[in-house]
C-alpha cells in the first residue's frame, strides 16, 4: 500500500499512527493545528524552568511506551517508588513504599503507623495477583469502582483514605475512587513492574522524539494547519478502504486515500459525527512554584500525598527528581488541585493553600518565599472513566468511509491508551482492502 494517508493531530496517538504507517511504506502527512507537537503532552521553558502542561509522568512499564519510545534517549529521571503521606491536621509526614522495590524505605514503611500491617500484606498479595495476569485481559468483563474493588479485597478505610484516594486522585483525577477498577488494576500492575519518570528535557520530549522518528521515516508534519471539515459527499463511498476522502484544513481543500482523525475527543466527535466519543470530563489545575535558595524540600524523590485534604491533592518535588527542571539555585515544585471548583479559584488562593500545607508538613522550615510562577487550568484533563466505560468507547473504524479514529478515547485515558490507539489505527488502515468501482 503506497497511497497517501492524512493524519489530523500530532499528539501521541497521531504520531504513533504516522510512524507505524511510514514504517510500512505508506506516504503520510500529519496536520497539526498548533506550532508544537505532542498534543496534551508538551512542555514550555521559562526563566530556566521546565514547565510541563499540567503534572504528567511516564509509566515506563506501559507496553506501548516500551514498544514506541527509546527510553534511554529520553534520559529519564525517576521518582522513588512509593509516596510520602502528609497530614495537615496532625502536622506529620511518613513514608510508604514497596520494600521489594525500594529497600532503602523498608524500615520507614514497615513502621508507618498510618497504614496497618494487614493492609501492607494485602497490598503485596494484590501485587502478586495482578502480576500473574496479562495486561490486555484487565479491560473487559464485569467492572466496579476502585473503592468497591478495594473493599472486596478487605482494605481498611484508613488505608484507602490515607494512600489510595490521594494517590489515585492524582492518576484518575477522581479522589472519590468512583473510576473503573480496571483502570486501577492496569496501572497498579504497571507501577509494580516499572517506574514513574519524566524526561530530563520535560514531558514534551516524548512527542518530539516521536516526531523525529516520523520525519526520519519520511512523514511530513505540517504545523499550524488543522482539520476543519470532512466532506460528507464522497460519491456514496462508505465501504472501508473505498477512499479517497475529501477534507478541508484551515488552509485548503485536500484529498487522501485514508484519513486518521487523531484530534481531541470533542473535535473528533464533531468532525466525524461518531456517537459515543466521551465528552464527560475530569478537570484539574496544576500550579508551579519556585522556592529561592539552595534549600530543598526533602522527599526522597517521592510524591507528597495530602491525606486529609484536597487542596492541593498532591505536591511534587520536580527539581529534586529532575534537577534539569530548574536553575541550580532554585527549587521547582508543583501542586495539583482536582475538580471544576479549582478552575475558578485565583492563583494566589491556590498558592496560599500550598504554602499552608507545606508549612504543616515541614514545620522546621519557612515557605513564605514560595512563589507561584505558572498555573495550568485544564477543564478537559481526562475523560471520565466510570465502571463499564470501556464497553461504550467508539471503535477505530466507527466513522464511515476511509476515515479512522486514533486517540486515548478509543482505549482509556492515558499515555498507554493514546499510543495503543495509534498502533490500532495504523493496523486498521493497513488491513483495509481498497474497493474497486
Amino acid at each position: 500500500m503506497t497511497e497517501e494517508v492524512a493524519v489530523s493531530g500530532a499528539g501521541l496517538a497521531g504520531l504513533v499512527t504516522a510512524c507505524r504507517l511510514a514504517d510500512a511504506g505508506v506516504d503520510v502527512r500529519v496536520y497539526e493545528t498548533r506550532d508544537t507537537v505532542g498534543g496534551r503532552v508538551r512542555s514550555r521553558r521559562r526563566d530556566g524552568f521546565v514547565l510541563d502542561r499540567g503534572f504528567q509522568v511516564l509509566f515506563t512499564a506501559y507496553p506501548a511506551v516500551r514498544a514506541e519510545l527509546d527510553l534511554d534517549a529520553l534520559d529519564l529521571r525517576r521518582f522513588s517508588p512509593g509516596a510520602v503521606l502528609c497530614s495537615t491536621d496532625e502536622g506529620t509526614r511518613s513514608v510508604l513504599a514497596d520494600p521489594l522495590r525500594d529497600p532503602g524505605s523498608f524500615v520507614a514503611s514497615v513502621f508507618n503507623r498510618r497504614v496497618s500491617t494487614s493492609d501492607k500484606l494485602r497490598t503485596l498479595l494484590l501485587r502478586q495477583d495482578l502480576a500473574g495476569r496479562e495486561p490486555a485481559g484487565l479491560f473487559g468483563g464485569a467492572d466496579e469502582s476502585i473503592r468497591s474493588y478495594l473493599d472486596g479485597w478487605g482494605f481498611s478505610e484508613r488505608y484507602i483514605e490515607n494512600f489510595v484516594a490521594p494517590f489515585y486522585g492524582g492518576i484518575t483525577l477522581d479522589r472519590s475512587l468512583a473510576t473503573s477498577s480496571q483502570v486501577f488494576q492496569y496501572t497498579f500492575r504497571t507501577l509494580s513492574e516499572g517506574s514513574i519518570a519524566v524526561p530530563a528535557d520535560g514531558m514534551g520530549a516524548i512527542g518530539e522524539q516521536l516526531a523525529d522518528r516520523a520525519r526520519a521515516a519520511g512523514v511530513e508534519i505540517v504545523r499550524n494547519e488543522g482539520l476543519a471539515r470532512i466532506e460528507r459527499d464522497q460519491g456514496g463511498a462508505t465501504t472501508r478502504g473505498a477512499g479517497p476522502v475529501a477534507f478541508e484544513t484551515t488552509e485548503r481543500r485536500r484529498e487522501a486515500e485514508a484519513l486518521v482523525v487523531a484530534t481531541d475527543p470533542r473535535s473528533a466527535g464533531e468532525l466525524t459525527s461518531v456517537e459515543g466519543v466521551p465528552t464527560d470530563v475530569k478537570s484539574s489545575v496544576t500550579q508551579y512554584y519556585r522556592l529561592p535558595g539552595a534549600g530543598r524540600v526533602e522527599t526522597g524523590r517521592k510524591i507528597l500525598l495530602h491525606t486529609d485534604g484536597e487542596s492541593p491533592n498532591v505536591v511534587v518535588p520536580l527539581s529534586e527528581v529532575a534537577p534539569e527542571y530548574a536553575p541550580d539555585d532554585q527549587t521547582l515544585l508543583c501542586a495539583t488541585f482536582l475538580g471544576e471548583a479549582a478552575l475558578d479559584r485565583d492563583d494566589e488562593a491556590l498558592a496560599a493553600d500550598t504554602r499552608a500545607a507545606l508549612a504543616a508538613w515541614y514545620p522546621e522550615r519557612s515557605f513564605e518565599s514560595l512563589e507561584a510562577i505558572h498555573t495550568d487550568r485544564l477543564p478537559f484533563a481526562q475523560f471520565a472513566q466510570p465502571p463499564g466505560f470501556a464497553d461504550d468507547l467508539p471503535a477505530t473504524t466507527a466513522p464511515a468511509g476511509s476515515v479512522y479514529l486514533a486517540g486515548d478515547y478509543t482505549e482509556w485515558s492515558s499515555i498507554q491508551g493514546a499510543m495503543a490507539s495509534g498502533r490500532r489505527a495504523a493496523s486498521a488502515v493497513l488491513s483495509a482492502e481498497p474497493v474497486g468501482e
